[in-house]
């Protein structure tokens, strides 16, 4: 039976056990960062206070021991906690807006948060910022964010006082892209950043931040490092797999990144787990390509045999399973390729039909971890968890898993029951970067109407 565990008693968020190793991963993760686009807040938390402990608090890191399948002892690392989130894009968007607290604290500059994302990574950033107005380190004058999604995440977006509160709303606003827009969120994001933010500084004295720098997130993930090394010590002579379902794998290299910060890290491989429509992190790793499949008409599934890091059988070989993981030929792969390549570990793609075979299985390993999965699959907004137990499932199967001890890093699961997606009427459609020019300049002209009355 699944069960929880922390060593260390009393409080187990983030800040409270891990606060001062957290620092320093900022530390150093300022120092080695390259150059980037834009400005960047320093690499550092404001001092410690009751208002940033209860901003910190949603930031819960336990351990599940699951089942023991296939000779493999399971770990669950549960990044999820946040019933506001249910992502584990929680850590990394509550450090970032922790970094920028310090900064409007320290010169007095507002700041506006400017991302690009397939769904969570916007979520997880509204929450961060609206708990920051709610523990009293910020407020919308001070502090804004201007998310870009594409036309796909309109399901997974996440409603809150950010979209209910008109005053919040128009300041922090969630805009989308149509479908078949030719350019990427990332393109139109950063065009909007070159475009925009001398002009906003010169108007309103506010930076614009653009946030996707994996030295942003690498340095938050860095805790699971140091929650590995309290929680989880490996025994000697054992082997240990981090397995991940990953689109750009910012968590694992944020993983690996804090093993060499802390004392005598156990010596782990990492295990990736995609889908159909973005596997080029497994194509990579392993120099492979997709095989062509064949429609089984007895059953209607499309079906190969010649590779086991594929798909065994799926409804359709062009299917698109998880939105959220949607970026093709990330440069993270070389680092990851390298890593594996040094300390073991490989990768897997997965199919909608195998994780719906896979699903009953799935949530009976989950047994008491308070990680509950809905008893209808159709419910489910957030595939993550799913793909990721799916993958290692077909891994210890198929023979492609080589370790004792496999920590599942569970990244994000929701259902319908979990949230109020955002109505189409508090999205702001755009066309690309010059129609966000309002939204970014929205203090200015909050300034002129107060100066004006």
């Amino acid at each position: 039976m699944a069960h929880r565990f922390h060593v260390a008693p009393g409080p187990s968020d983030v800040l409270t056990r891990h606060g001062d190793n957290l620092r320093r991963a900022l530390a150093v993760a300022g120092q080695s960062r390259l150059p980037s686009v834009g400005f960047q807040p320093e690499f550092a938390l404001p001092e410690p206070s009751p208002r940033l402990r209860e901003f910190f608090s949603v930031v819960d890191l336990p351990l599940h021991r699951l089942d023991r399948v296939g000779g493999k002892d399971l770990v669950l690392f549960d990044l999820m906690g946040n019933p506001g989130t249910r992502t584990a894009k929680t850590l990394a968007s509550t450090v970032i807006v922790a970094r920028a607290v310090r900064h409007i604290d320290r010169t007095g500059e507002p700041i506006v948060i400017l991302t690009p994302s397939s769904a969570n990574k916007a979520t997880a950033l509204r929450d961060a910022v609206l708990r920051a107005y709610r523990a009293g380190l910020a407020d919308p004058d001070s502090l804004r964010i201007v998310t870009l999604v594409p036309d796909a995440a309109r399901p997974k977006l996440w409603a809150s006082e950010l979209t209910d509160d008109p005053v919040l709303a128009a300041l922090n606003p969630m805009c989308v892209l149509p479908p078949g827009h030719p350019d990427h969120v990332k393109t139109v994001a950063l065009q909007a950043l070159e475009m925009y933010s001398t002009e906003l500084y010169e108007l309103t004295g506010a930076r614009l931040w653009h946030t996707l720098d994996l030295a942003n997130y690498r340095c938050a993930d860095a805790v699971r490092a140091f929650v590995e090394q309290a929680d989880l010590p490996l025994e000697p002579g054992r082997t240990r797999l981090h397995a991940h379902s990953v689109s750009s794998a910012f968590g694992l290299l944020g993983h690996h990144f804090g093993t060499t910060l802390v004392p005598d890290p156990p010596r782990s491989g990492y295990f990736l787990v995609q889908h159909l429509d973005t596997p080029d992190m497994v194509q990579s790793l392993h120099g492979i390509s997709a095989p062509e499949y064949r429609l089984d008409r007895a059953t209607g599934l499309h079906r190969q045999d010649e590779q086991p890091r594929y798909p065994a059988a799926t409804f359709d070989p062009a299917e698109n399973l998880e939105a959220t993981f949607y970026t093709r030929k990330p440069a993270t792969s070389p680092a990851m390729n390298q890593i594996i390549a040094a300390q073991g570990g490989g990768g897997i793609v997965v199919s909608l039909h195998e994780c719906l075979a896979a699903y009953g299985r799935i949530r009976v390993l989950l047994g008491d971890t308070g990680i509950t999965l809905p008893a209808d699959p159709r419910s489910l907004r957030e595939w993550s968890l799913v793909m990721l137990l799916t993958g290692v499932l077909n891994g210890i199967d198929r023979g492609l898993v080589d370790a004792d001890e496999i920590v599942l890093h569970a990244s994000g699961s929701y259902d319908t029951s979990d949230y109020t997606p955002i109505p189409d009427r508090s999205l702001h459609p755009v066309g690309g970067a010059a129609d966000l020019r309002p939204a970014l300049l929205a203090t200015a002209r909050r300034r002129s109407a107060r100066r004006a009355a």
